[in-house]
């Protein structure tokens, strides 16, 4: 019972942060997690205490499949190398950064503090995908700091796997056995993903019922997740994959009614889920230093561990950026990679792991390593949370509203002419009455007039006719396919055409069932 008031009351306080974030402009996971601190010193506030199975099998699923939907494939195949570099060369140079230092200035043995290392490697892709949500990046920058955080976890994982086998279980460390594990777990996670993907989407290719179609999208992450696990793979990767692939077939899988009530459940959804779970990171970090008797030079500790993350990701990603630079045969610059380097936030992630130490190992090792963790998970999302926007103005990466307003007239512009073409070919071949083409003709001529004017689009979503629906949803078919046709060439954004679709799948929907 004390479970459920304690998830109420988050979801009570995320609301009103959420509420107050807007007003501030500030990143609600940031200020979510400094309320659930400040909460968490209340006395009565109880002591709260994660279960890992909690996070990793309940939470993380979800809010990764709903991040790996939101990677558009198109940006992702343009940044796979850095990609790569940094999911597999940077979360070594971070895990054994990580592990010196602690070894340098906690009790930690070698073991427990490499297992440190390898729990904090990698960017968390929820915290990530949260704080990157109100920034207006470039695609390809936002693909990069996203996918990165999606795909290092794997990585990260292995990584994890063998300090525990070596600080826990005093295991030997064989490079052979590491090796066929790590395929293990990237095969076993992509292998599940894809199954999963394509009997999802299957599925839904034959399914109309919206309540079935939104059963199947939530289950769908939590089945990749499962399965993957089962074939030892990665789960994290699972869900990714199967996130991944499913949105790049978003607009062919639903009806537009079905895809606004998707939208809508996910977005109630998700903003639970990181409510509930950067809440709980805020709350939990007073109850471990209570309950922590030793090692009293933990804030430091985390300082300084936090500060060698910034410095080992600086270290990578500004070489890696002037390279990539030079062999474009463009001057390095300092504004992107200060970006991403900022932009390393952990989060969930990190927490699940940690949470999952065994308790074979020492307990007080075991708290230590907990605890430092979850201080350097507050630290980072509310230093980096609460600065990256300013970075992101600062250094002029950000894409100016003008810009974003810009295309977003144009590509409109551009649909809205699609759908006069296409009626002067019904008019052409006879295929509808001359006078409902010609009202359609007027009501798309007003509309363009109004987006050249800079004026709100405002849609027309009803007709008593059924002739005049079947014709509007043509149009919008028209329009739907140019706006596919627009991002396929790459002359417009991911975001823009997400804001677009939307606007014609509310119009669709508006004309009733199909």
């Amino acid at each position: 019972m004390r479970s459920v008031e304690t998830v109420l009351a988050l979801v009570v306080l995320a609301t009103v942060v959420a509420a107050f974030a807007q007003r501030l402009r500030v990143p609600a996971p940031s200020l979510l997690v400094v309320a659930g601190v400040i909460a968490g010193v209340l006395p009565m506030v109880p002591e709260i205490r994660v279960s890992p199975d909690v996070v990793s099998l309940v939470v993380l699923p979800p809010l990764l499949f709903a991040a790996g939907e939101e990677l558009p494939w198109r940006d992702l195949k343009a940044v796979w190398r850095p990609v790569t570099v940094l999911a597999l060369g940077l979360v070594l140079a971070s895990a054994a950064a990580v592990a010196a230092v602690a070894v340098a200035l906690t009790p930690l043995p070698l073991g427990m503090a490499f297992v440190l290392g390898a729990v904090l490697a990698s960017t968390d892709p929820v915290a990530v995908t949260a704080l990157g949500r109100r920034l207006s990046l470039p695609p390809r920058v936002q693909a990069l700091v996203q996918a990165e955080s999606l795909f290092n976890d794997a990585t990260s994982l292995l990584l994890f796997r063998v300090a525990v086998s070596v600080g826990v279980a005093a295991g030997a460390v064989s490079w052979g056995r590491t090796a066929t594990e790590f395929g293990i777990l990237v095969g076993g996670g992509l292998l599940a993903g894809a199954l999963i993907a394509g009997g999802a989407y299957l599925v839904r290719r034959h399914t109309e019922d919206p309540v079935l179609e939104t059963v199947i999208s939530l289950v769908t992450p939590y089945a990749a997740y499962v399965g993957a696990e089962a074939l030892h793979g990665s789960g994290v990767t699972a869900v990714v994959v199967a996130g991944v692939l499913l949105g790049t077939q978003a607009s062919r899988l639903t009806t537009a009614r079905i895809r606004l009530q998707l939208g809508a459940v996910y977005g109630t959804v998700v903003f639970l889920l990181e409510s509930v779970v950067f809440g709980l990171i805020g709350l939990e970090l007073p109850g471990l230093v209570r309950s922590l008797s030793t090692s009293t030079n933990w804030p430091v500790q985390a300082v300084l561990i936090a500060l060698t993350l910034v410095v080992v990701r600086l270290a990578w990603v500004f070489p890696l950026s002037a390279a990539q630079q030079r062999r474009r045969g463009v001057r390095p610059t300092w504004q992107v990679p200060a970006v991403v380097s900022w932009a390393g936030a952990r989060g969930v992630v990190p927490l699940a792991a940690a949470l999952s130490i065994p308790l074979a190992a020492p307990a007080q090792d075991r708290e230590l390593v907990l605890l430092l963790t979850t201080a350097v998970i507050v630290l980072t999302l509310v230093v980096q949370g609460f600065t990256l926007e300013p970075l992101v103005r600062r250094t002029g990466v950000g894409l100016a509203a003008e810009h974003v307003h810009r295309e977003h007239l144009g590509a409109r512009l551009r649909l809205a002419k699609a759908g006069l073409a296409h009626l002067d070919r019904l008019s052409e071949s006879e295929a509808a009455p001359e006078f409902l083409l010609d009202q359609l003709r007027d009501s798309w001529q007003a509309r363009i007039q109004r987006i050249r004017e800079n004026e709100p689009d405002e849609m027309t979503t009803a007709s008593t006719a059924e002739s005049y629906r079947r014709l509007r949803r043509e149009l919008l078919a028209a329009e739907g396919a140019e706006l596919n046709r627009l991002y396929r060439a790459g002359e417009i954004s991911d975001h823009t055409r997400r804001r677009i679709q939307r606007i014609l799948d509310l119009e669709h929907a508006g004309l009733g069932d199909d």
